[in-house]
């Protein structure tokens, strides 16, 4: 009888401690806003400079913002159309990506269909000028802002091109640019169905389901794979309609809890599927997040699909844009979401900013998926078949980030008018050879790690007093390093000419080329080639999918 009457009087507390504490933080808001309010018009009136009021204020807010996650943004005016494309992926503009290398930003990579290419932009193309606006040291924002306007008004753009001793000027008619959310699919001759999905964005679960059915019209499949590597994410809903084509009508997919009563709910399938027996496998890695990770975790659960390759991103938050006064907005972070078995994906515990580091591939509590599977709670979605990658050599990544790749594309671009197929085009050693040369003339140059491990250890050894004594096998270390470093080009071909087939393919087969090249040795493809098509004998799928 005790314990009913204590949980009664818990029962009535709650609400009144609630109610206390949000009056109090109302009070301590207003209190703020009172102190927020006097500082500015003190500054106003006595600082010695002039100030600019509007810009003193987005910095205060950034600033505050930044205490909490790195998703809960302010969204000035200017930045509106940018935050619709992250929504519908439309943009008014002339659908080329930039890049900004030294002084100037460049073309990396333009649309194909869209007004860049049409016109005859190229990819190293560098932005001299828009509407007579000299872009030197602009930074790809500020470009950006200069070649986005209104679809149907002209931008006239002056490039620098490889290979031209003039500059040349283009004036190209803005379009409603839209961003394909399925850049690629086919059937493959073994009969696997591949789809590659890069956004969610407005409508992409219906393109999924209409391109789904147009590949099961071609016949009979053996299996469906849905490609969501580097995918960032999107839509919430439109996770849920993709993940309602492979399970039936009635799931729950994900559910969110927040602080807000709105931001507490349930999001189950509300179509017939299209397909509940075909052998699905879905490839991730580090950059699939979010609503990937809402779509891998939720077929994950259910045991429906086999997820492969590396372990994802980890993003369990849910975000909203509010509008605020003045035509500006806010992206905020207002709830968590939970897939099907009941755990959050969410790496990193913004709510102790002492500690956000990622935890690498250590295990959180564990859940059941539907048929009985342990998985893990945060880090992301732990794969079924992990696929290893090495990590790119030394010289491989500087030659990639320091664009030596992406400059010798512009120069075999101006030298060959045409290459091969996008999936028969490879780098030959003719090819190889004057790479070489070209890095060579570039005065190609990098530091290795063990390159530093040795300088510190001369100042280690200098400190301690050792470094006479030791300077001559140093020396030869140094010397032996120097030898091996001359060969890093030849031992690390095979990466390199990865990345040059794939950017020198982009230059005549855009984005398209660009994948079907990627796929032509694509390690996590073949794994799922393998665990579908039940080649070695394993009938590993069902193995997998029934845990063991």
């Amino acid at each position: 009888m005790k314990r009913i009457h204590i949980i009664l009087i818990l029962a009535l507390l709650l609400p009144i401690g609630l109610h206390a504490q949000e009056k109090q933080n109302n009070f301590e808001i207003a209190k703020s806003l009172d102190i927020y309010n006097s500082l500015l018009r003190e500054l106003n009136l006595n600082y010695v400079d002039e100030i600019n009021p509007g810009e003193l204020n987005e910095t205060a807010i950034k600033a505050m913002l930044d205490g909490l996650d790195p998703y809960t943004v302010f969204i000035p005016e200017s930045d509106i159309e940018n935050a619709k494309f992250m929504t519908t992926g439309e943009y008014g503009g002339i659908g080329a990506l930039i890049q900004y290398d030294g002084e100037w930003t460049r073309i990396s990579d333009p649309y194909y269909g869209w007004p860049a290419q049409k016109s005859g932009l190229i990819a190293g193309d560098v932005i001299l000028e828009v509407n007579g606006v000299d872009c030197k040291k602009k930074n790809t924002q500020e470009v950006s802002d200069l070649l986005k306007g209104q679809p149907n008004t002209e931008v006239t753009i002056k490039v620098r091109r490889y290979g031209e001793d003039k500059p040349l000027t283009k004036t190209l008619k803005r379009e409603k640019v839209k961003i394909d959310n399925i850049p690629y699919y086919k059937v493959f001759d073994n009969g696997v169905a591949y789809l590659q999905l890069s956004g969610f964005t407005r409508d992409a679960a219906r393109e999924v389901k209409e391109k789904v059915l147009e590949m099961k019209g071609k016949g009979q499949l053996k299996g469906f794979i849905l490609d969501l590597r580097g995918n960032g994410g999107g839509l919430m809903n439109e996770a849920v309609d993709i993940v309602n084509l492979f399970i039936p009508k009635g799931k729950a997919v994900v559910s969110m809890k927040g602080k807000a009563a709105n931001a507490n709910s349930v999001h189950p399938t509300m179509n017939d599927p299209v397909d509940l027996n075909i052998p699905l496998a879905v490839l991730v890695d580090r950059s699939s997040a979010s609503a990937s990770e809402i779509v891998a975790g939720a077929l994950q659960d259910y045991d429906r699909a086999v997820i492969i390759g590396e372990r994802t991103f980890g993003k369990g938050l849910v975000q909203n844009i509010l509008p605020l006064s003045y035509n500006t907005q806010m992206k905020v972070t207002i709830a968590h979401y939970y897939i099907p078995s009941g755990r959050c994906i969410q790496e990193i515990d913004y709510s102790h900013k002492k500690d956000t580091t990622q935890k690498n591939d250590t295990l959180g509590k564990p859940f059941q998926t539907l048929g009985g599977r342990t998985v893990y709670e945060g880090h992301g979605i732990m794969p079924d078949v992990k696929v290893k990658r090495d990590p790119y050599a030394t010289v491989t990544a500087y030659l990639y980030a320091k664009n030596f790749i992406f400059d010798y594309a512009s120069k075999y671009y101006h030298e060959h008018k045409s290459i091969d197929s996008a999936d028969r085009f490879q780098i030959d050693e003719a090819t190889y050879q004057d790479f070489m040369k070209f890095v060579k003339d570039k005065n190609f140059s990098y530091t290795t790690e063990s390159e530093k491990a040795i300088e510190k250890l001369k100042k280690t050894a200098k400190d301690e007093g050792y470094l006479d004594k030791i300077q001559p096998q140093i020396d030869q270390l140094e010397k032996n390093f120097a030898a091996e470093k001359e060969n890093d080009l030849l031992n690390n071909r095979k990466d390199i000419e990865e990345l040059l087939r794939s950017e020198i393919v982009g230059r005549y087969y855009y984005q398209k080329g660009r994948i079907v090249a990627n796929l032509n040795d694509d390690p996590d493809l073949q794994r799922a080639f393998e665990i579908l098509l039940n080649t070695n004998g394993k009938d590993e799928y069902h193995s997998i999918l029934g845990g063991k």
